[in-house]
Parts: structure tokens; sequence; C-alpha cells
């Protein structure tokens, strides 16, 4: 009976070991469980935390990016209004320069004009007055070798001499010969002279190839009467010469013109008498076909700051 009842006992027990072991293997694997449910909470708290914390940083940091696009903005907004204000203030400097420029030429040129006579342009046949007291600022000999005459001295305004003597020269190297058979005479030379034609061939016949005293190109300094061989010292044949033709065709090149062409009003065709009025001014004369007794005493004068260049 006591074997029995232990033998009962005995199946009961491992039994219930087996329950327990059960029990305990549950427990622990709920245990387990748990722990591992509750590091996962902490850890996918930590993750949220970690979230919210990034969130937070990048809400901050895209506030600093737009506050530094805003300031981008102003900076490039001042950079525009700078350059603006540069590129103003450089075209106000580029026009202040333009009218000093402006300035400093007009005195230059008011310098210059001061230091040439203003009577070298005037038209004196018959219309300006020279007096008697007038004389070029500058007179010099003409080379013998550029005279007609190579024992009867004359002169010619300084500035005039180095243009007539290229004339000469060149017109010598295309074969022509023209020499200086009168340049610069006085008031009281020209009066002489005048009285002597008056004298020769009356009074109203010098009146046409002959000027007045203080009437005469020639007191200018800058006027010359030319002359060829093979017509015997003479003037009046002087219009149907080859030197004659070369005249026409280049005395504008050095600045001369004709002062007297055939139909002026004033006097007898002179093809000889040429006055020196600067290259601007005959050039423009050649060009245009124009003589400068037609052109307006103030269209001539805008011609004087240049006369000797």
């Amino acid at each position: 009976m006591k074997e029995k009842h232990q033998n009962k006992i005995k199946k009961i027990i491992p039994n219930n070991l087996y329950l327990i072991v059960a029990v305990i293997v549950i427990a622990a694997a709920i245990g387990f469980g748990g722990y591992q449910i509750y590091s996962l909470n902490q850890e996918i708290q930590r993750t949220t935390s970690k979230l919210n914390q990034t969130e937070e940083e990048l809400f901050q940091s895209n506030k600093e990016n737009e506050e530094l696009t805003q300031n981008l903005e102003r900076v490039e907004s001042n950079r525009d209004m700078l350059a603006q204000s540069l590129k103003d203030e450089k075209s106000k400097n580029e026009e202040f320069q333009k009218q000093i420029n402006q300035i400093a030429s007009t005195v230059g040129d008011l310098e210059k004009l001061n230091e040439i006579d203003p009577e070298i342009l005037k038209k004196y046949s018959k219309t300006f007055f020279l007096n008697e007291h007038y004389v070029p600022s500058s007179l010099s000999m003409i080379e013998p070798k550029y005279l007609y005459y190579e024992n009867d001295p004359e002169q010619i305004h300084s500035k005039v001499k180095p243009f007539l003597h290229d004339m000469l020269e060149d017109a010598k190297d295309d074969g022509i010969e023209i020499y200086v058979r009168s340049a610069y005479r006085s008031f009281g030379i020209q009066s002489n002279l005048k009285s002597n034609y008056v004298v020769t061939y009356g009074e109203d016949t010098a009146n046409k190839f002959s000027a007045e005293q203080g009437y005469s190109e020639h007191q200018l300094g800058t006027t010359v009467d030319l002359i060829t061989t093979g017509i015997n010292g003479t003037l009046e044949g002087f219009g149907n010469t080859e030197a004659a033709q070369w005249l026409k065709n280049n005395a504008y090149k050095y600045g001369f013109t004709m002062s007297y062409p055939e139909g002026n009003e004033y006097y007898y065709y002179e093809p000889w008498h040429w006055r020196f009025v600067g290259r601007d001014l005959a050039r423009y004369l050649h060009t245009h076909d124009k003589e400068f007794y037609d052109m307006e005493q103030r269209k001539i004068d805008e011609y004087l700051i240049n006369i000797f260049e």
C-alpha cells in the first residue's frame, strides 16, 4: 500500500515539475518579452525624441536659411543699388570730365586765337581797311632762289613761308617753274604803286587792277604774285601757262586760293594773285568750287583757328 502511494506520488511530482518548469519558462518568456517591449518602448521614445529634436533643428535650420536668404537678397539689392549708384556717379564724372575738357578746349582755342592775327582772313578788297600802321606779326625774307628777280628782296608772313616754299618746290618736281614776282607790301609802298598806276593808266583803269592803300591783300603778308618763265617777266600772259594751270589744280593743297578769278566783281582776272588762307579753307573752296569773296565773313572766320595747320 505504501509503495503504491509512493509510486502515485512519484507520478504526480514529475507532472507538477513539468508544470512548474512550464510556468517558469512562460513567466520568463513573458518577463523577457515585457523587457523587450519595455526596451523597444524606450528606444521608440529615444528615437521619437531624437526625431523631434531633429525636426526642431531642421526647423531652426530652415529658419536660419530663410534669414540667410533674406539677408542675401538684401545684400544683392544693396549691391545692385551700389552698382547703379556707382554707374550713375561714373556717368556724372564722365560728363563732368567732358565739360572740363570742353572748357579746357575752349580756353585752349581762345589762347590759340589770341595768338593769331584776327585781320589775316578778312576780306579787304574794297571791303575792309588796314590802316597805315598795320604790319604783320612776323615777316621773313623769301629765299632768292624762289624769286623771279633774285636781287629784289621780298618778304612774306613767317608762318606762310614754309607753305609757299613747299608749293614752289613741288611744282619744280613736276617740271613747272614758278617764282615770286611780288609779296608783302606796306601801306606806303601800295600807296606809291597805286599812284604810279593812276599816272600811267588813268584812275578808272588803275582801279580795275590795283587796290588802294589799306585795301590790298599784299599788306597782310600772306599774298604773292607769281610768275613763270617764257612770258618776258610780264603777268598778263600768265593765265595761259602750264604754271597757272598747275596752281589751279594744286595750290589749295598748300593753303592758297586765287583771290580774283574770272568774273569776280572786284578786279580784272588775276591768275597770278594767290592768297594764303590755310589748307582747310582752301580745300573747302576748291572742292565746292567757291570763291573766297563769295563767302560770308563769319563763315570764313571759323577757319582762322587752324589757318597754319
